[in-house]
Protein backbone atom coordinates (compact mmCIF):
# COMPACT_ATOMS: atom_id res chain seq x y z
CA UNK A 1 0.00 0.00 0.00
CA UNK A 2 1.60 3.11 -1.12
CA UNK A 3 1.15 6.37 0.71
CA UNK A 4 -1.83 7.44 -1.79
CA UNK A 5 -3.76 4.04 -1.13
CA UNK A 6 -3.62 5.11 2.73
CA UNK A 7 -4.49 8.53 2.27
CA UNK A 8 -7.56 7.33 0.20
CA UNK A 9 -8.23 4.87 2.79
CA UNK A 10 -8.46 7.74 5.57
CA UNK A 11 -10.99 9.89 3.43
CA UNK A 12 -13.20 6.94 2.69
CA UNK A 13 -13.25 5.56 6.47
CA UNK A 14 -12.06 2.12 5.41
CA UNK A 15 -8.25 2.90 7.62
CA UNK A 16 -8.54 5.01 10.89
CA UNK A 17 -6.48 8.08 11.56
CA UNK A 18 -4.47 6.15 14.18
CA UNK A 19 -3.88 3.13 11.70
CA UNK A 20 -2.21 5.95 9.20
CA UNK A 21 0.07 7.30 11.45
CA UNK A 22 1.15 3.99 12.85
CA UNK A 23 2.04 2.88 8.96
CA UNK A 24 3.81 6.27 8.31
CA UNK A 25 5.76 5.83 11.35
CA UNK A 26 6.83 2.00 10.69
CA UNK A 27 7.57 2.60 6.88
CA UNK A 28 9.36 6.32 6.89
CA UNK A 29 13.28 5.26 6.19
CA UNK A 30 16.23 7.42 4.10
CA UNK A 31 18.51 6.10 2.31
CA UNK A 32 22.40 7.48 1.82
CA UNK A 33 25.20 5.79 0.18
CA UNK A 34 25.78 2.30 2.36
CA UNK A 35 22.80 3.29 4.78
CA UNK A 36 18.91 3.06 5.23
CA UNK A 37 18.33 5.36 7.42
CA UNK A 38 15.06 4.77 10.41
CA UNK A 39 14.10 8.05 10.81
CA UNK A 40 11.07 7.38 12.51
CA UNK A 41 12.47 5.18 15.20
CA UNK A 42 12.00 8.17 18.08
CA UNK A 43 8.56 8.74 16.93
CA UNK A 44 7.79 4.73 17.07
CA UNK A 45 9.95 3.89 20.29
CA UNK A 46 10.44 6.89 22.18
CA UNK A 47 14.45 6.33 21.63
CA UNK A 48 17.09 8.72 20.35
CA UNK A 49 18.89 8.06 16.78
CA UNK A 50 22.23 6.63 17.73
CA UNK A 51 25.07 6.27 15.72
CA UNK A 52 28.43 3.75 15.95
CA UNK A 53 30.93 5.71 14.77
CA UNK A 54 33.79 2.94 14.54
CA UNK A 55 33.72 1.43 11.39
CA UNK A 56 32.12 4.73 9.31
CA UNK A 57 34.12 6.91 7.23
CA UNK A 58 34.19 10.75 7.87
CA UNK A 59 31.89 11.16 5.43
CA UNK A 60 29.76 8.58 6.19
CA UNK A 61 29.33 10.63 9.40
CA UNK A 62 28.60 13.88 8.25
CA UNK A 63 25.86 12.79 6.04
CA UNK A 64 24.24 10.90 8.50
CA UNK A 65 24.27 13.60 11.29
CA UNK A 66 23.13 15.68 8.71
CA UNK A 67 19.97 14.14 7.52
CA UNK A 68 18.94 13.15 11.30
CA UNK A 69 19.12 16.52 12.03
CA UNK A 70 16.76 16.83 9.42
CA UNK A 71 14.36 14.85 10.37
CA UNK A 72 14.61 14.92 14.25
CA UNK A 73 16.57 17.58 14.82
CA UNK A 74 18.93 15.32 17.16
CA UNK A 75 21.23 12.87 16.74
CA UNK A 76 23.65 10.81 19.32
CA UNK A 77 27.19 9.12 18.00
CA UNK A 78 28.87 6.85 20.20
CA UNK A 79 32.63 5.39 20.31
CA UNK A 80 33.82 8.80 18.87
CA UNK A 81 37.23 9.76 18.66
CA UNK A 82 38.40 13.45 19.30
CA UNK A 83 39.34 13.43 16.00
CA UNK A 84 36.00 12.55 14.35
CA UNK A 85 34.51 15.35 16.92
CA UNK A 86 36.59 17.99 15.76
CA UNK A 87 36.07 17.13 11.79
CA UNK A 88 32.05 17.25 12.47
CA UNK A 89 31.88 20.08 14.77
CA UNK A 90 33.36 21.83 11.87
CA UNK A 91 30.86 20.53 9.47
CA UNK A 92 27.84 21.24 11.39
CA UNK A 93 25.48 24.71 9.74
CA UNK A 94 24.62 27.41 12.45
CA UNK A 95 22.14 27.11 14.99
CA UNK A 96 23.22 23.44 15.62
CA UNK A 97 24.31 22.69 19.30
CA UNK A 98 27.27 19.77 20.56
CA UNK A 99 28.34 18.34 23.73
CA UNK A 100 30.57 16.10 23.55
CA UNK A 101 31.22 13.64 26.80
CA UNK A 102 35.09 12.91 26.23
CA UNK A 103 35.23 10.19 28.67
CA UNK A 104 32.15 8.54 27.38
CA UNK A 105 32.92 8.54 23.85
CA UNK A 106 30.12 10.11 23.13
CA UNK A 107 28.57 13.49 20.60
CA UNK A 108 25.18 14.89 21.02
CA UNK A 109 24.17 17.00 18.09
CA UNK A 110 19.97 18.70 18.23
CA UNK A 111 18.95 21.66 16.01
CA UNK A 112 16.77 24.75 16.97
CA UNK A 113 13.76 22.00 15.97
CA UNK A 114 14.58 20.14 18.65
CA UNK A 115 11.65 19.23 21.34
CA UNK A 116 13.35 17.92 24.89
CA UNK A 117 12.07 15.24 26.12
CA UNK A 118 9.63 14.79 28.78
CA UNK A 119 11.13 13.77 32.31
CA UNK A 120 11.11 10.04 32.70
CA UNK A 121 12.48 9.08 36.24
CA UNK A 122 15.39 8.86 38.08
CA UNK A 123 18.45 6.12 37.30
CA UNK A 124 21.49 5.06 38.76
CA UNK A 125 24.96 3.99 38.02
CA UNK A 126 27.29 2.49 39.66
CA UNK A 127 31.17 1.33 38.45
CA UNK A 128 33.29 -1.42 39.97
CA UNK A 129 35.82 0.39 39.68
CA UNK A 130 37.69 3.37 37.99
CA UNK A 131 38.72 1.50 35.05
CA UNK A 132 34.98 0.98 34.21
CA UNK A 133 33.84 4.90 33.71
CA UNK A 134 33.83 5.37 30.00
CA UNK A 135 31.10 2.78 29.49
CA UNK A 136 29.48 4.35 32.65
CA UNK A 137 29.10 8.34 30.90
CA UNK A 138 27.86 6.43 27.49
CA UNK A 139 25.19 5.13 29.35
CA UNK A 140 24.73 8.33 31.40
CA UNK A 141 24.76 10.47 27.95
CA UNK A 142 21.56 8.19 26.49
CA UNK A 143 20.19 8.12 29.72
CA UNK A 144 20.03 12.50 29.92
CA UNK A 145 19.09 12.28 26.40
CA UNK A 146 16.00 10.22 27.08
CA UNK A 147 14.87 13.07 30.06
CA UNK A 148 16.21 10.84 32.67
CA UNK A 149 17.55 12.30 36.30
CA UNK A 150 20.98 10.04 36.60
CA UNK A 151 23.13 9.22 39.52
CA UNK A 152 26.82 8.07 38.92
CA UNK A 153 29.03 6.22 41.87
CA UNK A 154 32.04 5.09 40.71
CA UNK A 155 34.28 2.86 42.30
CA UNK A 156 32.09 0.42 44.47
CA UNK A 157 33.83 -2.83 43.75
CA UNK A 158 33.59 -5.59 45.53
CA UNK A 159 37.03 -5.54 46.72
CA UNK A 160 36.14 -2.65 49.30
CA UNK A 161 31.95 -3.79 49.80
CA UNK A 162 31.51 -1.15 52.98
CA UNK A 163 32.28 1.56 49.58
CA UNK A 164 29.17 0.22 48.56
CA UNK A 165 26.21 0.43 51.07
CA UNK A 166 26.30 4.99 51.42
CA UNK A 167 25.67 4.37 47.46
CA UNK A 168 23.13 1.94 47.66
CA UNK A 169 21.37 4.02 50.13
CA UNK A 170 21.06 7.27 47.90
CA UNK A 171 19.75 5.22 45.12
CA UNK A 172 17.22 4.41 47.37
CA UNK A 173 16.59 8.13 48.94
CA UNK A 174 16.23 9.15 45.15
CA UNK A 175 13.55 6.34 44.09
CA UNK A 176 15.84 5.09 41.65
CA UNK A 177 14.02 3.22 38.96
CA UNK A 178 16.89 0.81 37.94
CA UNK A 179 20.01 0.66 38.81
CA UNK A 180 23.06 0.08 35.77
CA UNK A 181 26.10 -1.61 37.00
CA UNK A 182 29.14 -1.62 35.33
CA UNK A 183 31.85 -4.22 35.70
CA UNK A 184 35.09 -5.91 34.77
CA UNK A 185 37.26 -8.46 36.75
CA UNK A 186 34.87 -10.93 37.69
CA UNK A 187 31.64 -9.31 37.35
CA UNK A 188 30.59 -9.77 41.05
CA UNK A 189 29.22 -6.38 41.68
CA UNK A 190 25.61 -6.59 40.03
CA UNK A 191 25.17 -9.51 42.15
CA UNK A 192 25.69 -7.97 44.83
CA UNK A 193 23.35 -5.17 43.89
CA UNK A 194 21.03 -7.18 42.77
CA UNK A 195 20.31 -8.41 45.99
CA UNK A 196 20.12 -5.32 48.02
CA UNK A 197 18.26 -3.64 45.98
CA UNK A 198 14.20 -3.96 45.07
CA UNK A 199 14.40 -2.98 41.53
CA UNK A 200 16.00 -3.91 38.13
CA UNK A 201 19.45 -3.92 37.94
CA UNK A 202 21.49 -4.08 34.70
CA UNK A 203 24.82 -5.65 34.51
CA UNK A 204 27.18 -4.19 32.10
CA UNK A 205 30.40 -6.45 32.01
CA UNK A 206 33.07 -4.10 31.14
CA UNK A 207 36.60 -5.42 29.23
CA UNK A 208 39.19 -4.91 32.15
CA UNK A 209 40.69 -7.58 33.90
CA UNK A 210 43.86 -9.80 33.82
CA UNK A 211 44.81 -13.05 31.56
CA UNK A 212 42.20 -15.58 31.50
CA UNK A 213 38.56 -13.81 31.83
CA UNK A 214 40.31 -10.61 30.46
CA UNK A 215 38.08 -8.16 28.30
CA UNK A 216 34.91 -8.64 29.69
CA UNK A 217 34.69 -12.44 28.86
CA UNK A 218 34.86 -13.46 32.77
CA UNK A 219 32.54 -10.61 34.08
CA UNK A 220 30.00 -11.86 31.41
CA UNK A 221 29.99 -15.37 32.32
CA UNK A 222 29.86 -14.67 36.35
CA UNK A 223 26.92 -12.14 35.59
CA UNK A 224 25.36 -14.44 33.66
CA UNK A 225 25.73 -17.07 35.65
CA UNK A 226 24.29 -15.03 38.57
CA UNK A 227 21.82 -16.77 41.49
CA UNK A 228 20.50 -13.07 42.63
CA UNK A 229 16.93 -12.50 41.06
CA UNK A 230 16.26 -9.32 39.58
CA UNK A 231 19.83 -8.99 36.96
CA UNK A 232 19.54 -8.71 33.66
CA UNK A 233 22.42 -8.11 31.64
CA UNK A 234 24.10 -6.95 28.48
CA UNK A 235 26.93 -7.36 25.72
CA UNK A 236 30.12 -6.45 27.29
CA UNK A 237 31.39 -2.71 27.42
CA UNK A 238 27.03 -1.92 26.11
CA UNK A 239 26.36 1.18 27.96
CA UNK A 240 23.94 2.36 25.41
CA UNK A 241 21.76 -0.78 25.38
CA UNK A 242 21.61 -1.05 29.38
CA UNK A 243 20.86 2.73 29.40
CA UNK A 244 17.78 2.18 26.43
CA UNK A 245 16.61 -0.58 28.98
CA UNK A 246 16.90 1.56 31.80
CA UNK A 247 15.64 4.48 30.51
CA UNK A 248 12.23 2.44 29.08
CA UNK A 249 11.91 0.95 32.87
CA UNK A 250 11.91 3.94 34.13
CA UNK A 251 9.06 5.98 31.66
CA UNK A 252 7.01 2.78 32.57
CA UNK A 253 7.36 2.39 35.63
CA UNK A 254 7.03 5.85 36.97
CA UNK A 255 3.84 6.86 37.14
CA UNK A 256 2.54 3.52 38.81
CA UNK A 257 5.35 4.35 41.72
CA UNK A 258 4.60 6.04 45.15
CA UNK A 259 6.65 9.63 45.35
CA UNK A 260 10.07 8.95 46.90
CA UNK A 261 10.14 8.93 50.24
CA UNK A 262 13.65 9.08 52.56
CA UNK A 263 15.21 6.04 53.87
CA UNK A 264 15.39 4.84 56.65
CA UNK A 265 19.01 3.04 56.09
Amino acid sequence: MDIHDLLRGVREGKISVEEAARSLRLSAVRETEGACLDVSREMRKGVPEIILAEGKSLEELKEIVRIFLEESGRVIVTRVTDGQVSQLLGALPSGISAKHNAKGRTLVVKGERHIPPSAAGSVAILTAGTADIGVAEEARTVLEEMGCKVLVFCDMGVAGIHRLFPAMKRCVEADADAIIVVAGMEGALPSVVSGLSSVPVIGVPSSSGYGVGGKGEGALVSMLQSCSPGLVVVNIDNGVGAAVAAALISRKSRPARRPARKSNI
